[in-house]
């Protein structure tokens, strides 16, 4: 059984089509690459997954359950986390308290407890915080910028925190949107490495968006390819730079197919 299934997704504003009759499935444990030009539809598809858009028409089924009109918390508690293409941290706080925010969704302590922070509430805290500090910091080696103020950070190390922040939720299912966007190449490589060692550490299912065609490739194991909100092509990453209609929508017409 797939751990995530799109079963014709289709997602309007108004007159415009975002979605079209989306479906893809996702195996547990995969590396799965969603492509395609700048409006395609591929961050409509993450946002519809995670709760933020409620699709028009379609099913959306993570671990064998419907979860098309959960809220956002609830399918964060089910273990699918997310980072997002323009980097949403919390600029003005340290590393340390971003990371800790992807663990409150586990947090049992009601908000009274939790803000005059005392008993369960603080002893709940504490562990959250030393799960975070032992796997997460650990893991994507922040060790010693744990402290520092996340605006002061360069743009690479932003993106390691938030990617952090995602695995502090313990998901089972992670989106990453544009993971290695704007870096350049030293940065880029550093960030495949710890996407690749978090996910063989962690056991988890990755969704990604990516522009990197190099990236797609060498790390995919399945490529979805959208073009005005339709699914035009899918297959392994050898086929799609094969396939004609990949070609001629996002890998431009004069490539050749080998």
């Amino acid at each position: 059984m797939s751990l995530l299934a799109l079963d014709d997704l289709h997602l309007s504003f108004g007159g415009v089509a975002a979605l079209a009759g989306v479906s893809l499935a996702v195996e547990a444990g995969a590396f799965f690459a969603v492509i395609g030009p700048n409006g395609a539809g591929k961050t409509s598809i993450f946002n519809c997954v995670s709760g933020i858009y409620a699709p028009t028409r379609g099913r959306i089924v993570f671990a064998g359950r419907d979860i098309t009109r959960l809220r956002p918390h609830q399918r964060a508690q089910l273990g699918i986390a997310r980072t997002f293409q323009n980097i949403a941290l919390f600029r003005g706080m340290t590393v340390l308290d971003n990371v800790k925010i992807g663990r409150h969704v586990h947090l049992k302590s009601g908000v009274l407890a939790c803000g005059l922070y005392y008993g369960r509430a603080a002893r709940e805290e504490r562990t959250h915080r030393e799960t975070v500090e032992r796997e997460i910091v650990d893991l994507l080696e922040l060790q010693d910028i744990r402290h520092k103020v996340v605006g002061t950070l360069p743009y690479g190390l932003q993106k390691r925190v938030e990617l952090a922040r995602a695995l502090a939720l313990d998901p089972v299912l992670l989106l990453l949107d544009e993971p290695t966007a704007g870096m350049n190449a030293e940065e880029t490589e550093d960030m495949v490495r710890f996407i690749l060692h978090v996910a063989r550490v962690k056991r988890l299912t990755v969704v990604m968006i990516e522009h990197d065609m190099g990236v797609v490739m060498d790390i995919s194991d399945r490529v979805a390819v959208l073009d005005f909100g339709r699914k035009i092509a899918e297959g392994t990453p050898a086929e799609m730079q094969r396939d004609a209609n990949v070609i001629k929508a996002y890998l431009g017409e004069d490539v050749e197919v080998a």
